[in-house]
Formats: structure tokens, sequence, C-alpha cells
């Protein structure tokens, strides 16, 4: 059957696509071709110390032996603080009276620590230097029994 009605814009419409559709095959069969030179060794990628893909092989001189065990998994611990019984001295450096809480800067480590104020045996205000025990409260470390340092 022939094509009734084919006007020049219909027939150079085909012409294109049809034209389209061949340099797509022949772009496959250059893929094709292209893609079985390269080789299983030029495919693979390394992962460095620093966490970076690289072509290149890890040096063995380098390598470090790992012991499973001291591997901590889950949360951190912290380490830094001290024990729940050893008395730490402190400054306060925000105290709400009406709601109750503030926090106090460690002089040693210069970490805030959480106070409530069921917590004092003293009332506290800011700036006020205070000795103080660490205990875990329910979202972390809250300073505990804490009181007014001596002044000497």
């Amino acid at each position: 059957m022939g094509r009734s009605q084919e006007t020049f814009g219909k027939k150079e419409v085909r012409t294109k696509n049809e034209k389209r559709k061949k340099e797509k095959e022949q772009e496959r069969a250059r893929k094709k071709t292209e893609g079985k030179k390269r080789s299983f060794d030029e495919m693979i990628a390394y992962v460095d110390e620093f966490g970076m893909i690289t072509s290149t092989p890890p040096d063995p001189e380098k390598k470090s032996v790992i012991v499973a065990e001291n591997i901590e998994l889950g949360a951190t611990r912290n380490k830094s603080g001290s024990a729940p019984d050893e008395l730490r001295k402190g400054v306060v450096v925000f105290f709400n009276d009406s709601k109750g809480y503030g926090f106090i800067r460690d002089l040693t480590t210069n970490e805030q620590i959480f106070v409530h104020a069921s917590n004092l045996l003293e009332p506290v205000k800011e700036d006020n230097v205070v000795v103080f025990e660490t205990g875990k409260g329910t979202k972390g470390i809250t300073a505990m029994n804490v009181k007014l340092a001596d002044p000497g």
C-alpha cells in the first residue's frame, strides 16, 4: 500500500526519525566494542585511609592491625568526666530562679553542666563559684549537691 497524502513536512519528519534511529544504533554498537576493551583491573576502585575513592591500591607497609574487641559500637562513653563521688568546682553561668534551673561551667573541663533547683543545698546566683558532684539525670549529666565554694 502506498502512503496516501504524504506531505513534504511529514516526509522530512520521517527521514529525521530514521536518521536518529540509525545514529543511536551506531552509538550502541560503538559503546559495545569500546566497553569490551576495559579489563576488570581497570574497573576496581580503592578507598584510602581518609575515605576517599582512588584508583591506586593501598600501600601494604602502611597497614595497621586493628583488634576487633577494642572497637566500641553504639554511643561513645564520656571518658573526660570525673567519678560521680568526686567534688568538682565551677562557676554558675546561668540560673533562672522562676524556672528553677541553670548551668554551671566546670573550671577544669570547661563543660556546661545542667543544675536543677532541687539539687541546690544553698541558693545560688550567676557568677557564683560553687562546689558540686555530678550524677546521671534524666537527659544527661546533672550537677548534684551544689553549694557555694569557700571564699578562701
